[in-house]
């Protein structure tokens, strides 16, 4: 048996423009929650960049600052900085796997280590080079709020340091006249074998704070030297706020980069690093 519906026409305009009018609410309401998830999603990868971004720039900031303390105080180029950080980094690691030291007293000891070493290694090589005789884990966002921290605290410490106290102004005595620092009965061969081992212990410390960011491999000392010598370069020698501007230019940026375009790489660090010493050629706080 065959039965067939009839619908009027008029049920058929009614049904359509009620469905429109049901719909278009619908719509609106889809739109406006795909722009708050725009938005929310480019805010979360503003913060994103920006936490990570900071972290680096500690860790570059601390061991490039001891890398500027060498090359600016003293004058001296010493281009194996970063083998300091690497073992410090070793050090902690090996302390925290192999005899479950808790991760303070592994990060001070290998600070301490690196920095007794390289007392050794000024005594015994550094010297001859720079005229010594003459001279007289895992990554949680709580480590690395501790590493934004740690580092802001370490630039002041070090700021108060070298240009509020005694020994900063003998260091920059030292390096600025030489013969009368050394007539006023400054001993500059020990200052500048102190100088060395605190560059040197930062070092150490940077590489043991960082091994989260920058993975500690027998490569790491040539790996990470350029990022070292640009944060050095772009912040200015002997300076202590210089690279600590640097390197958070340069870690936010990296860190932005490499989020957006990973394709090329660090290719807008090197472009960066180009155009801030063409226009400042000592650097951002460079010494004249």
């Amino acid at each position: 048996m065959n039965v067939a519906f009839v619908i009027p026409a008029e049920a058929g305009i009614q049904g359509s423009e009620a469905s429109e009018v049901t719909l278009a609410p619908a719509c609106a309401a889809v739109t406006d929650k795909a722009r708050a998830l725009n938005i929310s999603d480019a805010l979360s990868a503003v913060t994103s960049i920006g936490f990570h971004g900071v972290a680096l720039a500690m860790v570059l900031y601390l061991v490039s600052v001891g890398l500027s303390v060498t090359m600016g105080l003293m004058g001296f180029v010493n281009l194996a900085h970063g083998v300091f950080a690497m073992l410090g980094g070793y050090v902690v690691t090996s302390l925290m796997t192999r005899h479950s030291v808790p991760f303070s007293p592994a990060l001070l000891c290998a600070a301490l280590v690196i920095a007794l070493g390289s007392v050794v290694v000024e005594r015994l090589l550094y010297r001859r080079l720079y005229g010594g005789d003459e001279l007289g884990f895992r990554s949680f966002p709580a480590f690395r709020s501790f590493l934004i921290l740690c580092g802001a605290a370490l630039v002041t410490l070090l700021w108060l340091g070298l240009e509020r106290t005694r020994f900063g102004a003998r260091v920059r005595a030292s390096v600025d006249n030489l013969r009368m620092a050394q007539s006023v009965g400054i001993n500059t061969s020990r200052l500048f074998m102190l100088t060395f081992a605190l560059g040197s212990g930062l070092a150490g410390l940077g590489g043991g704070l960082g091994a989260d960011l920058l993975s500690i491999n027998p490569s790491y000392a040539l790996d990470n030297l350029v990022y070292f010598l640009i944060v050095v370069a772009v912040g200015g020698l002997g300076s202590i706020r210089g690279p600590f501007v640097a390197a958070l230019l340069i870690g936010v940026a990296d860190t932005g980069f490499k989020y957006l375009l990973p394709e090329l790489g660090a290719f807008f660090i090197y472009v960066l690093t180009m155009a801030i010493l063409l226009w400042r050629p000592r650097g951002l706080f460079g010494r004249a």
